[in-house]
């Protein structure tokens, strides 16, 4: 188990991860021409991110994680709309959390 001084390591690293493409993002963007195949790539390098992270969550969880992302993807696909989603999802979760524990 990890002591609680890498753990806060870890975390400082990530919070500066984060801060310094927040701030030379814009910078290294700005260097190139901002062509429609960029945008795209741009736009889809979002939507990977946030699939990778629900992967993971998936695959380190068991059948109700599973359960809420299928509720949640349903609800996307039916509304589009990312709120609907997200409420359907946790719904589902504390739902299974509640009758099956």
């Amino acid at each position: 188990m990890a002591d609680s001084l890498s753990i806060f390591l870890a975390i400082a690293v990530m919070a500066l991860t984060t801060l310094a493409t927040r701030l030379l993002g814009p910078v290294v963007v700005s260097r190139f021409k901002m062509t429609r195949a960029l945008e795209h790539f741009l736009t889809a390098l979002c939507s990977s991110v946030i699939v990778a992270i629900v992967a993971t969550v998936v695959a380190q969880g068991g059948w109700r994680e599973a359960a809420a992302v299928a509720v949640a993807a349903g609800v996307m696909v039916i509304t589009r709309s990312a709120v609907w989603a997200m409420l359907a999802g946790a719904g589902c979760a504390a739902l299974w959390r509640a009758a099956l524990g």
